[in-house]
């Protein structure tokens, strides 16, 4: 009987330091290409209120203007000026931070905003420094917004290039340490964020190495904000995850009982892990195949069967919160598009509000395939397999 190994495909590029990050988009307007309209070179500053092209729910608040805010982000109430993070969540302060550290344009870059069409708004830090008008490292960054209609809209965060976290009334010396830079959103209810890995903290800098995009270039990520929700708030709109050596990571704020949607690759089991906050307290499986999964728990030392099918559709709660448990059973021959963003999408609720770190990484085996004589025969095998687990189930 032959072997052969099933390879996972990548769902998540990750470069090494060296390597090509994303380019931003170049519109070819004006002398850099990002437009016309610019922030004037300041330390602080920020823009007048100016008008969205399109209107934008943003976690139930509809909004029609912006600021541009030269630290790295745009708010949506009133300009911000505070250089220095604070962590998310911040209370009245709705904001979308695709690197907010303390810029400084005196000594170099632009800040350009653009809106190329009726449905899309860009604004560049195009080789800007920090604070105090440093330029031996220059970051250059990119948030785009697009319509999607009804208020729905879509967020990019491209990082072409970045080399420094801090400027120096944070703490910071020649660019670094102190307290860096914090990338992603926050809605300023006090709940609903979404901060990047490694947001005030030196590894702010991999963002440019990493993306939460299926198939897409380092250093881009995106998210859609449908119906006013952070992604993983519906199984149509998950939580997309970040690649690690071992499977995918992902890091996000949760509410005790309100469930999250994270997709990963395809594979034929994962084992959930909870890295840091709250336990899982149940878990909502997708139905592909024959809908039946197998649960096994973690004793300390070794993974061990619980005995119990779950089925897809059907919230299973677990009889005390876990922070690990592992999943088998996703059958091979359902065929699954592994850049299908929504192929097998996952609900889990915590015991806890508060921030979330988890690991979900896939299991990998080799599978044996028979010579033709002895094709029918395991077939046939595969079948008597899958009807004891439905009886199991029932």
């Amino acid at each position: 009987m032959k072997f052969r190994t099933l390879l996972l495909p990548a769902l998540i590029a990750t470069l090494s330091g060296g390597a090509q990050a994303v380019s931003m988009l170049d519109f070819g307007v004006g002398d850099r290409g990002y437009g016309t309209q610019f922030l004037a070179a300041n330390d602080d500053g920020s823009t007048n209120q100016l008008p969205l092209p399109f209107d934008i729910d943003f976690f139930g608040q509809t909004f029609s203007n912006f600021f541009v805010n030269n630290n790295g982000n745009i708010s949506f109430l009133s300009a911000i000026g505070t250089y220095t993070p604070d962590p998310f969540p911040i209370s009245s302060q709705p904001m979308i931070a695709p690197f907010w550290g303390d810029v400084n344009t005196r000594g170099t870059g632009n800040v350009w905003i653009h809106s190329p069409n009726a449905n899309t708004l860009a604004v560049t830090w195009d080789a800007v420094g920090y604070y105090s008008s440093a330029t031996d490292k220059t970051n250059s960054f990119q948030l785009v917004l697009r319509n999607q209609g009804g208020g729905n809209f879509d967020v990019n965060f491209r990082y072409e290039r970045l080399e420094w976290t801090t400027g120096d009334a944070s703490g910071g010396s020649n660019g670094l340490g102190g307290i860096p830079a914090q990338a992603g959103y926050d809605a300023g209810d006090g709940v609903n964020y979404l901060t990047l890995p490694g947001s005030r903290t030196g590894d702010v800098l991999n963002l440019q190495h990493t993306t939460n995009v299926a198939g897409g270039e380092a250093g881009l990520w995106s998210f859609a904000i449908r119906n006013g929700q952070l992604p993983g708030s519906s199984a149509s709109n998950p939580l997309m995850p970040v690649a690690s050596d071992e499977g995918w990571n992902f890091d996000f704020n949760v509410v005790a009982g309100t469930p999250v949607f994270i997709d990963p690759d395809i594979a034929i089991g994962y084992d959930y892990i909870v890295n840091g906050g709250p336990s899982i307290t149940s878990v909502l499986l997708p139905t592909f195949g024959d809908g039946l999964y197998d649960l096994w728990l973690w004793n300390g030392e070794a993974w061990v069967a619980s005995g119990d099918v779950l089925t897809g559709g059907v919230t299973f709660t677990f009889a005390e919160a876990v922070t690990r448990f592992r999943i088998l059973g996703i059958e091979e021959g359902a065929a699954l598009d592994p850049l299908n963003p929504t192929a097998f999408v996952t609900g889990l609720t915590f015991s806890e509000t508060g921030p979330v770190s988890m690991s979900q990484n896939p299991i990998v085996v080799t599978v044996p395939v028979p010579e033709p004589e002895t094709y029918a025969m395991f077939l046939a095998g595969l079948g008597l397999i899958a009807a004891a687990r439905r009886r199991m189930a029932r």
